[in-house]
C-alpha cells in the first residue's frame, strides 16, 4: 500500500470540497498554517529556556553536593 495516483488524489479532493464546501477549504489551510507557525515558535523559545536553565542545573547541583551533610553509617 503505497501513495495514492492522481485518479485517487483528485477523488479524495472532491469528496473533502464536497464536504467542507470550496470556501472554507482556504480557511482551514490558513489556521492549520498558523497553528504550525505557533507551535515551532514555542518549540524554539523552550529550546531556548532550557539552553539557559543548563548551566544553572550544573552550577546548582555542585552547590548541592557541596552543603550535602556527609552520610553515616552504621555496622550491625
Amino acid at each position: 500500500m503505497g501513495m495514492p495516483s492522481g485518479s485517487e488524489l483528485l477523488i479524495i479532493f472532491g469528496i473533502i470540497v464536497l464536504l467542507f464546501g470550496a470556501k472554507k477549504i482556504p480557511d482551514l489551510a490558513k489556521g492549520l498554517g498558523k497553528g504550525i507557525k505557533n507551535f515551532k515558535s514555542e518549540m524554539k523559545e523552550v529550546d531556548e529556556e532550557v539552553a539557559q536553565e543548563a548551566p544553572k542545573k550544573v552550577e546548582g547541583s555542585e552547590e548541592v553536593a557541596s552543603t550535602e551533610a556527609p552520610k553515616t553509617t552504621t555496622q550491625a
